[in-house]
């Protein structure tokens, strides 16, 4: 009598490998002067791609965290509660340096350092990559008070995670949050109706209602408030220098599509203290210099888990046969395998450029419009690379246990994030127009690989036309953004990736002869090259 229970053509765990194991992200890391953290790259590769990491962000995930907004006799706690693998999470990325620590970092490369890291550790878990984001991205903005930035920079590039409600300048080190969009507003903070009321000591009384706070249990927060100048920036910490409670309080948790380990939160402010962080009036050009940072880091967000979605879809290929043969050897599944890791690498390649493009004066016009261009076009095509990785799985793809799911979930979020695709396409528009010498950088760029690829240089050609058009702009802004965004691409990869990447890309997005869906990509590539490249092998 056959057994039923015999387990067959069922594809084996991929646990216990490196995450870093990844020749786009090395290759870029060397090219953008971070070689040096190759080392703890590869140590940080191999904890996200164990088992006890990928136990991490199972739990995590699968464990969301609790709000306790009174305790047991009725007195307001305002706490919320993270199981204890979202601590671990957080002590590894904190440990190795994933928040403010490049901006204490005096060596060349430190911010693609930095990014190759987090490419690499989100790839465990993307919720509480959140907190990690706000705590990178508010050192450059705090910086505009020069009294704050000395007491609290320090604490914010700490590499010890000291979670707990605390004065913060007794901490060992720091976390921050971000909270700007209101439930009347949303992308348009210049309708926060939070207003600030000064003391007359340098502080500021605030009071008002934030729709989406980030990391409700962070530290200090940077927050737009009504000054009588106008909106301002303010920092105002969980626990005030005299060691009491700021009046802070949490009203819920965000029930999110994903992003489940992560607490976004609503919050009222009913005479929360605050500092000013720049000047009144100039809250916003205040805030940009966070915004901007968490735009990247939206980039690499969606790159990463791109990057997962290939890994998973390729070993899930390499192993699984179907009709004679494994799916990785059918030429129609090969197809889609190599379109998927010409998306993903193009996304990394962009990505680590604009990281080394960071803090870096000379490069602040490129860096400007490219991050502005970049983060509506890698973004956007996350989630539609993340279904199409989770199909290549078949029904094994769509079961919880597969993992899938949760990239998939997560994915949309990285587009909404720190301004959804309009806002970002609208953004280039407004840097072309704020900033020429953005768009003279930025083909600057483009032009290092001029004559190298004859579809990228017609590409390039038509980019120019279309730009020099100057009708219904705003109505054409993501059909000229995605075209910017993929010049950009194909002038990387021409110069840096192997011929059968860069060939691939510039047949299928630059030259035309590319179907809607992925896995139309034409005859002539060289589909197993591609995908050898991008296979991981586990060490077990």
């Amino acid at each position: 009598m056959p057994d039923t229970h015999e387990v067959l053509n069922q594809v084996p765990p991929l646990v216990d490998y490196d995450v870093a194991d990844d020749a786009a992200l090395l290759d870029g890391l060397r090219r953008e002067g971070g070689g040096w953290a190759e080392d703890e790259v590869h140590e940080l590769g191999r904890l996200a791609g164990s088992a006890q990491g990928q136990e991490w962000g199972r739990q995590a995930n699968e464990n969301p965290p609790k709000l306790h907004t009174h305790d047991r006799y009725g007195h307001r706690i305002d706490e919320v509660e993270f199981h204890p693998a979202w601590h671990e999470l957080m002590q590894v990325a904190v440990g190795h340096g994933l928040h403010a620590a490049p901006w204490r970092d005096d060596r060349p490369g430190a911010h693609v350092a930095r990014a190759a890291k987090l490419l690499v550790w989100n790839q465990a878990e993307a919720g509480h990559i959140c907190p990690i984001s706000m705590t990178y991205s508010a050192v450059p903005a705090l910086r505009y008070n020069p009294e704050l930035a000395a007491v609290y920079e320090p604490l914010l590039a700490s590499r010890e995670y000291d979670f707990g409600l605390r004065v913060p300048s007794t901490k060992r080190g720091l976390i921050a949050g971000m909270s700007m969009t209101e439930k009347q507003g949303g992308s348009d903070v210049r309708a926060n109706t939070t207003t600030a009321t000064p003391n007359g000591d340098g502080s500021y009384v605030l009071t008002g209602h934030k729709w989406f706070t980030s990391a409700p249990m962070s530290d200090v927060f940077l927050t737009l408030a009504q000054a009588p100048g106008g909106l301002s920036c303010f920092l105002l910490p969980r626990v005030l220098p005299d060691g009491t409670r700021n009046r802070i309080f949490l009203q819920r948790l965000k029930d999110k599509l994903g992003n489940k380990s992560n607490a976004s939160s609503e919050i009222e402010y009913d005479g929360a203290v605050g500092w000013l962080v720049g000047e009144e009036g100039r809250g916003v050009p205040t805030i940009i210099e966070m915004v901007n940072n968490t735009r990247l880091d939206c980039v690499l967000g969606s790159t990463s888990l791109m990057r997962q979605a290939v890994v998973q879809a390729t070993h899930h290929a390499a192993h699984r046969r179907a009709f004679g043969a494994n799916l990785v050897d059918q030429p129609a599944m090969a197809n889609v395998l190599a379109d998927l890791v010409v998306e993903s690498e193009a996304a990394t390649t962009v990505a680590l450029r604009l990281a080394g493009a960071t803090a870096d004066p000379e490069q602040a016009a490129f860096r400007r419009l490219a991050l502005a261009v970049t983060k509506y076009w890698v973004c956007k095509r996350g989630a539609a690379h993340t279904a199409e990785a989770l199909e290549c799985l078949g029904g094994n793809g769509y079961v919880e246990d597969s993992g899938m799911p949760r990239l998939y979930r997560e994915a949309p979020l990285l587009s909404i994030w720190e301004g959804s695709g309009n806002v970002a396409a609208l953004d280039a528009l407004r840097a072309m127009a704020k900033q020429p010498e953005s768009v003279d950088a930025f083909f600057g760029e483009v032009e290092l690989a001029a004559g190298a690829n004859a579809r990228l240089d017609d590409a390039a050609a038509r980019l120019r036309k279309e730009l020099s058009d100057p009708e219904e702009l705003q109505f054409r802004a993501r059909r000229l953004v995605e075209m910017m965004a993929l010049v950009l691409q194909g002038s990387l990869l021409v110069r840096h990736a192997p011929a059968a990447v860069s060939d691939a890309f510039c047949a299928s997005r630059l030259g035309g002869d590319w179907g809607i869906a992925f896995g139309t990509l034409p005859s002539t590539v060289d589909t197993k090259a591609i995908v050898e490249r991008a296979r991981q092998n586990p060490k077990s």
